[in-house]
Formats: structure tokens, sequence, C-alpha cells
């Protein structure tokens, strides 16, 4: 071979070589770069070429090598690989990654839409992806397109990771035709308790047979509320809730109030203690199977027991208690954001002590105004409810007699929030004691018939 031939070979064999690293990383859609990097994958490396080999290297001959990359269906089912770690459900589940495009030479396109632009979990979720399909065969590059879910489609992808995680839940003794309401607030003070036990009150007074579950193991005030006291008792190893009748309706109540000797004893219990006694009361309570609501008295805050109930209960909606202070409802927004996160369904804001009544008809806002009504529009819920302040709440709750039974304009504003849970919001199962009531329904008829 002559100086020339050699110099082009040499200078041909390191164009190629250069070409064959830098085109793999070139846009696919470019259709120029396309035909060179087709027309390379298509020479024979030097020393690699179909043909006899020298002695040095043994006989034989060696055929094109060619790789065969992956289909689009493939890289989808690759990407069920993915989970996003705040979700806990795979990107395809929940409609994250979508438009999985593969070119010829190995490279491919995918577009991954985030909850927020601005997710942290980005470079994690990058990282996943990548590992993911560069580990396919022929796969020579992966590009991310990233993109934004839109609200109809994060509110589908919650959903999704809502019912995941009620798949994975573990057993209670809550029937499953009960609608379990977690009442909660950021802080203690603004009256979480006179809201849950007057709703479940108002709630009963309709007719329903509702649950009280006192969650709250250190600051228990619900059966005095309520007006219910005794011992629990047990049957067939299930502990028993306390009942009162209210109208046509029923309350079943469980609280630490009814294991104590003193109502004034002190429970000083940590984390571990504390979330053993709410799933005892989740999974140990003879809970009737003809309950059509479960409200749940939470302690304030985001603490140990919210957390153990979320996990608990995945399928439970929150209500959000708060005052009109500004300083409330900023504390307030931080049990949505928990519940969120947990992938709990906020259902409203209702506010309480919004304003004073006084006889000549004017309304003072002794703690401010405007709270719930900027929680509910910040969270995207409505506001179920402005309760005023009255003597006559706080004189209910001390008897065991709650205000919504009564008159007055606190009376009205919770039969007005308890009526727009059961008809819009949250309105009960049908089923849910529905064997009982085509009984009763059947004897009502027969004594109409017999009159």
């Amino acid at each position: 071979m002559s100086s020339d031939t050699l110099s082009d070979a040499l200078s041909v064999s390191v164009i190629t070589t250069a070409l064959r690293e830098w085109l793999p990383n070139a846009c696919c859609d470019d259709k120029p770069s396309a035909r060179i990097r087709a027309r390379l994958l298509m020479q024979k490396p030097a020393g690699s070429a179909t043909g006899r080999i020298g002695a040095a290297g043994g006989a034989g001959s060696i055929g094109p090598v060619t790789t065969t990359v992956p289909t689009a269906e493939a890289v989808m089912d690759m990407m069920r690989g993915v989970v996003d770690p705040e979700l806990g459900s795979n990107l395809v589940e929940l409609g994250m990654a979508r438009g999985a495009q593969v070119c010829d030479d190995g490279v491919i396109r995918i577009e991954i839409a985030l909850t927020t632009s601005g997710c942290p979990l980005r470079a994690q979720i990058q990282k996943d992806v990548k590992a993911r399909l560069e580990s396919l065969p022929g796969v020579t590059k992966v590009r991310i397109v990233w993109a934004e879910l839109s609200a109809d489609e994060k509110a589908a992808a919650m959903a999704k990771a809502r019912f995941n995680v009620a798949q994975r839940a573990p057993d209670t003794a809550i029937p499953p035709t009960t609608k379990v309401l977690m009442v909660a607030s950021g802080k203690g003070g603004v009256g979480k308790s006179t809201v849950t036990t007057n709703v479940a009150a108002a709630l009963a007074s309709q007719g329903f047979n509702v649950g009280v579950m006192d969650a709250d193991i250190w600051g228990y005030s619900v059966p005095r509320m309520l007006g219910v006291d005794g011992d629990l008792r047990s049957l067939d190893g299930k502990i028993v809730p306390l009942t009162r009748t209210v109208g046509e309706g029923r309350l079943d109540v469980v609280s630490m109030g009814f294991l104590v000797d003193r109502e004034d004893s002190a429970l000083m219990w940590r984390g571990l203690m504390l979330n053993r006694a709410v799933q005892h009361f989740c999974e140990d309570v003879r809970w009737s199977d003809d309950l059509d609501y479960l409200l749940i008295d939470m302690p304030p805050g985001t603490g140990d027991v919210q957390m153990g109930l979320a996990r608990m209960l995945p399928r439970a909606e929150m209500i959000i208690v708060t005052t009109p202070a500004t300083a409330a409802q900023k504390v307030a927004a931080r049990v949505v954001d928990m519940g969120r996160k947990n992938y709990l369904r906020i259902v409203g804001v209702i506010e309480n002590m919004s304003y004073l009544a006084t006889g000549d008809g004017e309304h003072h806002a002794v703690f401010g105004s405007g709270g719930g009504e900027a929680l509910a529009a910040e969270v995207g819920v409505p506001l179920l409810g402005r309760i005023p302040l009255e003597a006559a709440v706080a004189d209910g709750a001390d008897r065991g007699e709650p205000a919504v039974l009564g008159d007055g304009l606190a009376a009205e504003a919770f039969k007005a929030a308890a009526q727009a849970l059961s008809e819009e919001h949250v309105p009960p199962v049908e089923m849910a004691g529905c064997s009982a009531r085509m009984l009763e329904a059947a004897a009502a008829a027969l004594d109409a018939a017999e009159a």
C-alpha cells in the first residue's frame, strides 16, 4: 500500500471513529444526521470485515453485526418500573410518561410530565428513567422532554394514587360503605371538637347513623360534649361503642375518655402508644354495618396520630377547621398539605368563631375576618360554613347537648354545613344499612295498612 493510500485510509478511519462517537448524541429527528448514521452503521469496521481472519486470529468468517432497537411498547413497559417517589405509583399508570419514540439508531425520546414544573424530585425521576431505559438492548441514548400535568391530569393522577394506596391499606373494622371524615385543624383552640360533635349530631338528626372516633388521645373531650358516659364493653373480642339516639339517627362513640378512671387523668403517651391506640379504634371496635358516616376528631397539627390514621384509612376525607384569623389560616394550610401528601381528599373548610352577633343585628369580627374564605380559595374547596360566636355553643358542650340540637344562628350554621355534606359534597353510600332500612320501610307500611 502506498503512503498516500495509507494516509487516506487512516484519515477515513479517524473521521469514521469520530463520527461514530458524535452521531449517537445527535438529534434523531435530524434527517441528514440519521442518513449519515445509518450509512456508518452499515459499514464494516476495519479489521472486522466479513471474510477469513489471518493465522494469528484463527480461521473463520464474521458476518455483519446488527443490533435490534426496542419498540415503543417495550419502552413503555420498562417505564412501569419507574415509580414516582411521592405518589408511590409508576409513571405510566399515573399518566406521567407518554409519547415514547425510538429512532433507528437506538435513541429514545420520551416525555415525562411532572405534577409541577419545579418538582424537587425531578433529578431522582430522571436518574431512574435513564437507568431503566438504558438497560434495554440497542439503546444508545435517552432524551427526556419535561412537561407539566394539567389540572385535570393531576386530579386523575391523585385519584389513581389514592386508589393504589387504598389497595395496600391494612384491614380495619370500619365498614367499606361508611364515609370517613377526618375533622382536622392546624392548631388547638379553634373549636375542632365543637365542630365534630355538632356536625355529627346534625347528621344524626337528619336520620343518619354516625360514628364518632375521638382520636385526640391527649385532649379527649367528645364524651362530655356529646353527653355520653359509661364503660366500654367487649363482644366477641371487639369493643362496643357507647350509643346515643338523636332524632331518627344514632351516634356511636369511642374515646379514650371511656377508658380512664377520671376525666382529669393525664395520658402521657409517646408516638408508638398513640398510634397503637388509634389502631385499636380502627381495628378492634365493633363499628356497626349500618354506619353512614364516621367522624374522627383529630388532634391538632400534623403528628404521629394524623400520619398513622392516614396510612390506616386512605379512603378518608378531610374537613379543615380554622378561625377567621390569618395566623390560624396559615397553620391550617399545613394540615391541608399533610393531607394531600397522604392522598386524602379535602372536602371543605369550616370557619369557627366567625363573628359575634349582637341584638341589633350587627356582626362583630372579634377574631379577624376572611381566614376561612381565604383558605378555601387557596385550597380550591368550598367554604362549608361560618359558625358565629354564641354562648349557647359553649353551654351546650358543657352540658352534653350540642348547640345544633337547639335554636340560634350557630345551630342553623351547623345544620347547613351538615346538609351540604350529606346532600352535595359527601353523600352517603346508598347501600349503607340497606337491608335494615328495607325492613323498617316494610314494617312501617304494614303498620300503616293495619291502622
